[in-house]
């Protein structure tokens, strides 16, 4: 794993039915074929699909899971459901004014591209410029994806320079596979740390009940709703 690993705030471990506390929306963005579709397809069902079509404007794939809040102690104070939306956009050019639509709503982003293809590399600073442009606010909440990392006899990209991207952007980086799941999990769960903690320090400041882990008020079905543009990030 080439990532910088965040705090050890949760845990996440897979729940099926029953209500959720939580709606979070995730969203999957990079060239296309990068491997977007794959690699959802692999963390909501642990499988490896080679013949996916191309995404033709906007998908999105769903999964359960439980987010255990921890105190400053490290004792879990209370745990809740979160229901994931994990939203696979189109990268060709043509779909652009379409996904980028849907960044106002995204609550965090996986900013992808193939370790196999160098342009894929270098057009992730156009993507970032989009979401700067476009996100919830001036700096969301992004992990940097390398896809195929399998592949290593067809690598295009060099390591150094995406840990050195990542770094001038302040954001993890993981290096993943779909085919043999490498890394998709871990790359998936710490974006949803770094959500969960933005909005447990926006409840802080907000002085929300206690009843919630940090103070945040939440009831079952409730949707969290991505902060204003302006927010102090």
């Amino acid at each position: 794993m080439l990532a910088r690993s965040p705090a050890n705030l949760c845990r996440f471990s897979t729940m099926t039915d029953g209500d959720y506390d939580y709606l979070i929306k995730l969203l999957a963005l990079g060239d296309s074929g990068v491997g977007k579709t794959t690699f959802l397809y692999r963390y909501t069902d642990n499988k490896f699909n080679r013949k996916f079509a191309t995404t033709v404007g906007i998908d999105f794939r769903e999964k359960r899971v439980m987010y255990m809040g921890t105190g400053s102690g490290g004792t879990t104070e209370r745990s809740f459901s979160v229901h994931l939306q994990l939203w696979d956009t189109a990268g060709q050019e043509r779909f652009r004014s379409l996904t980028t639509a849907f960044f106002r709503d995204a609550m965090g982003f996986l900013l992808m591209f193939d370790l196999t293809n160098q342009q894929s590399f270098l057009n992730v600073r156009n993507w970032m410029s989009q979401l700067q442009a476009n996100a919830y606010c001036d700096s969301p909440d992004i992990v940097l994806v390398g896809t195929k990392a399998d592949l290593q006899d067809q690598r295009d990209v060099n390591g150094r320079q995406v840990r050195d991207l990542a770094d001038r952007y302040g954001i993890p980086y993981f290096e993943t596979s779909a085919a043999t799941g490498a890394d998709v999990d871990k790359a998936v769960t710490s974006l949803l740390e770094l959500v969960m903690r933005r909005m447990e320090q926006g409840s802080e400041g907000a002085g929300a009940s206690s009843d919630a882990p940090n103070g945040s008020s939440v009831t079952s079905h409730q949707e969290e709703v991505a902060p204003q543009r302006k927010c102090a990030c």
